[in-house]
This record gives C-alpha cells, structure tokens and sequence, in this order.
C-alpha cells in the first residue's frame, strides 16, 4: 500500500512539471559545469601557473567542443535525443572529476576541459534542440517559445555556475576541489531527470551536411555575428579581471566571480528584449546585438588603458547584454531558415562558431608582447565593425520563404 502510495505521488509530481523539464534539466547542468572554471582564473594564476597557460585551460575546452558541436547533432538524428544529452551529462560529470584532481597536475585539469567542451556541445546542439521539439509537442506555445527556453536553460546555467564556484572558491575550504564536487552532485541530480525524458526523435536520419550553410542569409547575417557571442563573454570575464588584478588585492577571486555573474546575468535578463526586438522581415535584432557589442568593446579599451575595476565591471555588463541579444537572435534567424530534419546539426554549427570567439583572451594574450590591450581590444573595434555592416547590407537580403 506504501508502495503504491508512493509511485502515485511520483507520478502526481512528474505530472506537475513541464515535458521539457528533464532536458532543461541536464542542459542547465552542462552550462553550469561548462562556465564554473571561468572565475578561477585568477586563484590558478595565483597558484603559479602563466597568463597563458591559464588563457590556454580557459579555451582548451574548446578542442572538445568544436567537434562536439559538429558531430553530436548528427548522433541524435540517428540514435535520438535523449540518450546523447544522457551521455553528455554523464560526460559533464566526469569533466568535474578530472578538473577536481588538478592539484595532482595540470594534464587532469586540461583534460577535464577538454571533456568539459565536448559535454557543452551536447547541451548546446542536442539539448537545446530537445528542449525545442519537447515544446513544440505541446499545443498552443508561440513558435518560437522552445527556442527561448533553450536559451533560457543554458545562460543560467553559465551564469549560475560560476557564480557558485567562485563563492566555494573564494570563503570555502578545498578550493580547487569542492566547487567541482558540488557540480558532481548537481551532474547526478539532473541526469536523475533526464532519464525520465522522452524521446522526440521521430526518425533516424543522418545528413552529410545541412544546406542551411549555404544560403545566402546564413553566410551573410549569422556567419559575421555568431564568433562574437562568446567573444563577448572572453573579453568581459577572461580578459577584464586579469587587466585590473593588480588593483583589487585578495578579493580579485570575488571580483572575477562578479563580472561573471553580472556579464551572464545581463545576457539573462535582455533575452525577453531581444526576442521584442527580432523581426522576420530583417537583420534588427542581430544589429542591435552588434551594435552594443561595439560599444562594449569600445568600452574595454578604455578600461584597460586606465585599469578602472567600475569601468571593467560596466564594460562586463555592456558586453553580457550584447551575448544575449546576439544568441537569441542568431538562434531565432536560425529556426526560420532551418528544415526540421537539419536543426540539431545546424545548431551545433552554429555554436561552433560561436565558440570561436572564446579562444579571444587566447590570442590576446599570444599577442599582448606585440602590443597593449588598449590597442589590441582597439583592433577588435575594427573588426567588430565591419562584421556589423556586412550584416546591415543584408538585413533585408535573402529573407526566408514563410
């Protein structure tokens, strides 16, 4: 009687929660393990190890989860959703394990990073388009109501994750140790929920290549944004604490920790905005991204020519805000030109690209004995700017057929 009293009230629980909840679940999960490192970069740099190596173990996870991105979509169109994003989760946890044994070396870190990468592509790919389809399922959501979610799920994840290690890291005992304990914990929790997920995969298809990446939008509208999204976040929280470490003493830990959270969160809460913003009939959106991108950047020069701690942390708030308007309006761009059968692929191209942008500190700091970060964030002005007329001479060019 017990039993079954207490398989009824399981059941009454699942039934309270949205179909789309366990994928949210381990989406969030995987952002949360996939941006934790990111406000330790000072407590490793503290420890011993160079500007580069740290810059280097920051977008070291991006070897894994380029490929990651390009290869798990085309997975799940032929083994389903749900138990890739299962393995991606699984994988999340395993990364937190490995980065936990660094104090043994700096292989076990990398190597988590590595595993941490691949683990963020499958949130990112397969994830979020298991989000999408498990919304779509349900009767009278906006079109576009999946989309957001997914978004949605892994900017709080990225958001809320550093911001906890970098507490655990910062007042805690063990700091190279229990801030990747507890994603571990957390890891186990959601993969407890995804595997109540259900499949959405309708049938098994396995595509060379999406013909999305040839239109003439995808090429000319998202290819010039997209490396900018997590350029963004590379310049505000990888780049901008180093830049005024100097002027902060013991609690540069906790500030690292607060541009994070302040970048993400501003991503977070401009997202509503941005899907205002987005119109079908041209590039708006993706130009208002861009534009702000600009000013944040432009912004950043400035901060590091006069290493200002208040102007590095609104320089992290200009360029969270430009994240989330870029990767929600990329994203909406993207459904209207994607076919169903091609989405979880094209997504994952989509944030290969994006991801490019986070080997940003990398380069800077390669380049750094050439010249200053106010000349080299300067520079990046430049660029950002030609990308955002490109994209302003296409705005209305090549609209999809609805």
């Amino acid at each position: 009687m017990t039993t079954t009293a207490a398989r009824a009230a399981d059941s009454a629980t699942t039934a309270t929660r949205p179909a789309w909840f366990p994928a949210a679940a381990a989406v969030f999960a995987c952002g949360w393990g996939g941006n934790q490192f990111t406000p330790l970069l000072v407590m490793y740099k503290d420890a011993g190890y160079s500007t580069f190596t740290v810059d280097a173990l920051l977008g070291a996870y991006v070897i894994g989860l380029v490929p990651g991105l390009l290869l798990s979509g085309r997975l799940s169109n032929r083994y389903g959703r749900r138990p890739v994003m299962l393995a991606g989760t699984v994988l999340s946890l395993v990364a937190s394990t490995l980065i936990a044994l660094g104090p043994l070396g700096v292989a076990w870190i990398a190597a988590g990073r590595f595993a941490t990468g691949v683990a963020v592509a499958v949130a990112m790919a397969v994830g979020s388009t298991w989000i999408k389809e498990l919304s779509d399922a349900v009767p009278g959501g906006a079109p576009d109501l999946g989309t957001r979610r997914a978004a949605l799920c892994l900017t709080l994840g990225l958001g809320i994750g550093p911001g906890a290690a970098g507490v655990l890291a910062q007042w805690a005992p063990w700091p190279m140790v229990l801030p990747f304990a507890v994603h571990i914990g957390l890891a186990v929790v959601a993969l407890g929920f995804a595997l109540r997920g259900r499949e959405t995969l309708g049938q098994a298809t396995a595509r060379v290549r999406p013909v999305t990446t040839r239109h003439p939008r995808f090429r000319r509208v998202i290819l010039p944004m997209a490396p900018w999204i997590f350029g963004s976040c590379g310049v505000a929280y990888a780049i901008m604490p180093q830049l005024v470490d100097d002027q902060l003493g013991s609690w540069s830990l906790a500030y690292s920790t607060l541009l994070t959270v302040c970048a993400v969160g501003a991503g977070v809460g401009i997202q509503p905005i941005a899907k205002r913003v987005d119109r079908a009939t041209s590039a708006r959106a993706v130009l208002t991204g861009m534009t702000v991108l600009c000013a944040g950047l432009a912004l950043s020069a400035v901060a590091a020519a006069v290493r200002s701690p208040w102007l590095a942390l609104a320089t992290a708030l200009v360029l969270g805000t430009a994240y989330g308007i870029a990767v929600v309006s990329g994203l909406l761009e993207l459904q209207r030109l994607a076919r169903p059968d091609e989405i979880a692929e094209l997504t994952g191209i989509y944030y290969a690209l994006a991801y490019i942008g986070f080997l940003l500190p990398s380069l800077l700091a390669a380049l750094s004995g050439v010249a200053g970060y106010p000349v080299l964030l300067g520079c990046l002005v430049v660029v950002a700017l030609a990308g955002t007329l490109v994209i302003a001479r296409n705005s209305r060019s090549h609209l999809p057929v609805t």
